[in-house]
């Protein structure tokens, strides 16, 4: 299964403004998240390396993206970015995550629609309340009434960040990214 193709050269692309700076050697707070499973996972309790790629929102088919959303530094590319990661589901356990997810601030009940339409083999989580972004003070933007949290992406250890990918551009190519720097870490 294949996603459209992005010119993302085409696309303005976001700066580090440093807001990602503090979360390295941060430990995760205890706040159980509603997965698309319909599970509550609490990431500050799994074992292992968890691979979390944050990102504003998907889209859906069956419906226009929305006016002025293509010129926020950074917002397009939630879908390529979720296939890009399911694409290397494999490569990202021999690499050595033990756990993935997706998240964003939309209703669990939404992201099940893009799970099941990309066929994603692992969940969705919901922070629809934003919790994990307050607690963790991950940078956000307002579009639309709403607001979304920018692109990143963090690979935690026994609860703890061990290292955050921010600016994350383009955002297909983030899945690569996380597997040079895992199978940094065992060599």
């Amino acid at each position: 299964m294949q996603h459209q193709s992005v010119d993302w050269s085409s696309l303005p692309q976001p700066e580090d403004d440093g807001a990602c700076a503090h979360l390295e050697g941060l430990r995760l707070p205890s706040l159980p998240l509603k997965a698309t499973t319909g599970e509550m996972v609490d990431l500050a309790a799994l074992k292992g390396t968890t691979v979390l790629y944050i990102y504003p929102m998907t889209a859906r088919p069956d419906r226009p993206l929305p006016d002025g959303w293509e010129a926020i530094p950074g917002a397009r590319g939630c879908t390529p970015q979720s296939c890009s990661f399911r694409d290397h589901f494999a490569d990202l356990k021999a690499a050595g995550a033990d756990h993935l997810f997706g998240l964003s601030t939309q209703a669990s009940d939404y992201q099940l629609e893009a799970a099941e339409r990309l066929h994603l083999p692992f969940a969705l989580l919901s922070d629809e309340n934003r919790s994990l972004a307050t607690a963790l003070e991950l940078p956000t933007f307002e579009f639309d009434g709403k607001v979304l949290i920018k692109r990143v992406t963090l690979i935690i250890k026994d609860g703890q960040i061990r290292k955050s990918f921010y600016p994350v551009f383009p955002p297909d190519k983030n899945p690569a990214d996380v597997i040079d720097w895992l199978a940094e870490q065992h060599t």
